[in-house]
């Protein structure tokens, strides 16, 4: 028997895993159970296959087919930092599956090796795509870097207005704002190159 998932680690799944007509189904049945009727309402009758094509899009992120191929270059300066902001990005509440979204900042300072400028972008859409916390997107996306490349100092701060928080429960908009900052970037110097501008 498969030992337990730890609690907080990151959602994966094998590639191609999605059971689409069990998903369909599940959605029928959760049509059904909250007491909808597909007869009476002919708009509920392509839903099970709109929302399950939905997710299959959403949750691209679960398949490890999908990490990304970023490009790396070398790199032989000192003292530089690369910022990659107002990156926008969706993803899904892990614990009521519905959107928070928002806007990023990621930056890194360089050692030996540079990615390519789009390389922050694919990385915040490949980790957005799945069941999410904020707080562990920006990990694995500094993960990731950390992994590829090797920087001497990595940030990924991001913000975010989370559904879950406006549609139920307290019912207030608010932003959130999570920051993973590492290695050189942790010192203060750094802090106003990584501030968020304001919301526009």
């Amino acid at each position: 028997m498969p030992s337990p998932a730890r609690k907080g680690a990151p959602l994966t799944a094998p590639s191609g895993s999605m059971d689409a007509a069990a998903a369909r189904r599940a959605v029928a049945e959760l049509i059904r159970a909250l007491g909808l009727d597909p007869a009476t309402e002919p708009e509920l009758g392509e839903t099970p296959e709109r929302v399950a094509e939905m997710y299959r899009e959403m949750l691209s992120g679960l398949d490890a087919a999908n990490d990304p191929d970023l490009a790396t270059f070398p790199h032989e300066g000192q003292g530089d930092l690369v910022v990659v902001r107002d990156l926008e990005f969706h993803s899904l509440c892990v614990h009521h599956f519905v959107p928070f979204f928002g806007r990023a900042i990621v930056a890194y300072v360089p050692g030996e090796t540079l990615v390519g400028i789009s390389g922050a972008a694919r990385l915040l859409e490949h980790y957005s795509r799945r069941p999410q916390l904020q707080e562990r997107l920006g990990a694995q996306i500094a993960d990731h870097l950390e992994r590829l490349i090797r920087p001497r100092g990595v940030a990924v701060i991001l913000e975010a207005r989370h559904l879950c928080m406006e549609m139920r429960g307290i019912r207030k908009r608010g932003l959130v704002e999570t920051r993973t900052v590492r290695g050189e970037l942790a010192d203060a110097r750094w802090a106003d190159a990584l501030r968020l501008p304001p919301e526009r």
